[in-house]
């Protein structure tokens, strides 16, 4: 009987000390993930990267993002010591990809390098898009800015923003313009120039803003509203026709070229800017990891040199840290909501 008794208390003792066990692992199960939905994983900021890291550039390879990405991509890898690998994902004129990152993992191995067309043009666009530019996205810092070029093809018979306005009234119904997307920043920006100069021409959708250069060039179609740096190479080897800058003011990049302002026509500028995003979550410290990797390769003679003969410029040290940018989209989606809802440009 003293022998079935001290039995029964050791398997007592035993289920004690196992339901111990699971409650303190449950506990500090609980408390990781609050930590961790908090942004407040000291571990996993401390050590990240520990391996290589993804950067979504949601426009197709040869694009202006990514021309400029991969730039931004090598001096990354270095200032991080691990490789930042660079995954195009274009579509939605940047949506698709965009969209992708919203619903990665905020572990800190996956960004967006998104631009004012995926986080600001096109959800204004869009009834029903993808993403909350806000909600979803943990904000690094702003990258660089260009300004957009209006270029036709070699032989249209225009040389400033006046003669292509008389030119587009007179043969609407037969011109044609190309973008790198439904709803991306060349769209819109072409789509804006038309109403402004009440013209309705085609609208050519690309995937990507080279390839819609490439038909520009061959002569397939008649103009682009584009980025510089996807218009720089094109413009310099005198294979299209720069006609204004729609920016508020000129641009080094190309010395001597009007504005649309200065042509008389106001109202056409815009800035078009790139930035780093994680997915809303991340820790902190890593955000932090990257916002100080940016601002180090941003500051590189050499990659400032690369940027500019890519096109773009680097912002100002004091526009890149995640703060500055979280207030900065949403002045841009205010601004840019406004802008679409004056243009009538709308997709379902």
């Amino acid at each position: 009987m003293l022998f079935a008794t001290a039995n029964a208390d050791t398997a007592s003792t035993k289920k004690m000390r196992m339901d111990m066990r699971q409650r303190t692992g449950f506990a500090a199960f609980c408390l990781a993930a609050v930590l961790s939905v908090n942004g407040e994983a000291p571990l996993a900021a401390e050590t990240w990267p520990s391996r290589p890291i993804t950067m979504v550039v949601p426009f197709a390879p040869g694009s202006s993002s990514d021309v400029s990405g991969r730039v931004l991509g090598a001096g990354l890898s270095e200032f991080l010591g691990q490789q930042v690998v660079i995954e195009n994902v274009p579509g939605g004129g940047g949506m698709t990809g965009t969209a992708r990152v919203a619903k990665a993992p905020p572990d800190g191995y996956q960004f967006v390098f998104a631009s004012v067309d995926s986080m600001a043009i096109v959800p204004a666009m869009h009834k029903k898009p993808l993403y909350d530019s806000v909600a979803d996205f943990a904000p690094v810092g702003l990258a660089v800015e260009q300004p957009i070029v209006l270029i036709t093809r070699k032989d249209l018979p225009v040389n400033s923003m006046g003669e292509f306005a008389a030119y587009a009234k007179a043969h609407h119904n037969q011109m044609q313009f190309g973008s790198a997307g439904v709803g991306s920043g060349s769209h819109f920006s072409c789509a804006r120039l038309n109403v402004a100069l009440g013209v309705d021409t085609t609208h050519v959708p690309y995937r990507g803003s080279n390839l819609a250069i490439q038909d520009l060039i061959a002569g397939r179609i008649d103009y682009v509203c584009s980025l510089a740096a996807a218009a720089m190479g094109a413009i310099e080897g005198e294979q299209v026709k720069p006609i204004a800058l729609l920016a508020n003011e000129q641009s080094a990049l190309f010395p001597g070229l009007k504005t649309a302002k200065e042509f008389g026509f106001p109202g056409m500028a815009s800035n078009f800017w790139t930035a780093f995003f994680f997915p809303k979550g991340t820790p902190d410290g890593i955000v932090q990891k990257l916002s100080e990797a940016t601002n180090r390769t941003l500051s590189s003679p050499v990659t400032v040199e690369r940027l500019k003969k890519s096109g773009v410029t680097p912002v100002a040290p004091e526009s890149r840290s995640p703060a500055y940018l979280t207030t900065f989209v949403g002045t841009e989606i205010e601004s840019w909501a406004a802008q679409v809802k004056s243009s009538g440009v709308a997709i379902e």
